[in-house]
């Protein structure tokens, strides 16, 4: 099989079952940027640290799953579609990790570390992903849980950064006004 289909030289791409639409649209800006999300996760592994490493995997699976929820449409109960438990398992990370740093004072400087810095541009990107979605589901009926776990995964992959950090004492950096 090759890997080229020729089908989106007119600036059309396929969507999950019998649907067409420009590659400028909502819908593919949307599950577009989560995929660059997924990229720069997987720019990051390995980070050194075996639980983020193990928490980094999964969570790019759940990117895959977001992907093929919002390229389709029309989903049915058996297609691949983002799910509260997926939320609720960010947030228990986000909890752990918390209780191993230093309460947050102030913002700080997206940095640190290569590994630190890599999960801050993850993060700055995972916003994005977030706004396109959010535009998208304005536009078109969406799964909601995909709106909510990209907020949330925005803040882990920044409570990452910080634990990367950390463990590897790298002080963060506060902005200077």
């Amino acid at each position: 099989m090759k890997i080229y289909t020729k089908r989106g030289d007119t600036g059309e791409t396929d969507l999950r079952g019998p649907h067409r639409v420009s590659k400028g649209s909502p819908r593919i800006e949307a599950y577009g940027t989560a995929d660059e999300v997924n990229a720069l996760v997987g720019r990051v592994r390995p980070t050194g640290e075996a639980d983020v490493d193990d928490q980094l995997r999964e969570i790019q699976n759940h990117l895959h799953v977001i992907q093929a929820d919002l390229a389709n449409p029309d989903p049915d109960a058996d297609d691949p579609q983002m799910r509260p438990e997926y939320v609720r398992q960010l947030e228990e990370w986000i909890d752990a990790y918390d209780e191993e740093l230093e309460p947050l004072q102030s913002f700080i400087l997206p940095g640190g570390g290569d590994a630190g810095a890599r999960l801050h541009h993850a993060r700055a990107v995972c916003r994005r992903a977030e706004r396109r979605t959010v535009v998208l589901g304005e536009e078109e009926a969406i799964n909601e849980h995909a709106i909510t776990y990209l907020n949330r995964l925005s803040d882990a992959l920044f409570v990452f950064a910080r634990v990367i950090n950390q463990r590897k004492d790298i002080d963060e950096e506060n902005p200077t006004y």
